[in-house]
């Protein structure tokens, strides 16, 4: 029979101890890593990819985008920021597209110009313009008209309306992908 020794018997203890300290370090580290994304996810930003080209050419098919979820807590969005939110139709991904009206703004479209507050906007980052006719509406409280920058290829505010605040998720704020396009929209 062997002779165990006490060092030996201690180092097997320590070994056993050392097996359950890594996995529970794991864990610790998977579920810190998890709650610290939650948080980020929920309050502070969120990746979001554009799909389909109502936004060309200031954003591509296909490009992936930061949204800014924590600017919008502290501030109004702005016309012209281009924003992510639910569209106010049974849809489950997100829309991305330009605030043209805020709350109060009165929107007329008249052979595809638009008229905010009866004058004529300058959009010079419009590159496909449409031809429609929309007679005079005003933007309700807590509302934004928006459009895609592809205004003959975008479902929008001429189609399905205003955006309510409580449906923005957040603002456009820097292309990451692809690599060789990071910049901000």
């Amino acid at each position: 029979m062997k002779k165990v020794n006490k060092d030996e018997k201690y180092l097997k203890k320590d070994v056993k101890k050392g097996k359950k300290s890594m996995i529970r370090e794991l864990l610790e580290t998977v579920i810190s890593a998890g709650v610290i994304a939650f948080i980020i996810i929920t309050f502070i930003g969120q990746v979001t990819v554009v799909r389909g080209a109502s936004m060309e050419p200031t954003l591509h098919n296909n490009e992936r985008l930061i949204a800014n979820k924590i600017s919008y807590r502290f501030e109004s969005p702005k016309r012209s920021e281009i924003i992510i939110f639910k569209p106010p139709l049974e849809i489950k991904r997100n829309y991305i597209k330009r605030i043209i009206g805020l709350p109060g703004d009165k929107i007329e479209i008249i052979k595809g110009e638009i008229y905010l507050n009866d004058n004529k906007l300058e959009d010079n980052y419009v590159k496909y313009k449409s031809y429609e006719d929309i007679p005079a509406l005003v933007v309700p409280d807590d509302s934004f008209f928006v459009l895609g920058d592809n205004r003959s290829n975008s479902s929008d505010s001429r189609y399905w309306g205003f955006v309510p605040r409580k449906n923005v998720v957040g603002k456009a704020w820097v292309v990451f992908w692809p690599l060789n396009k990071i910049r901000l929209p």
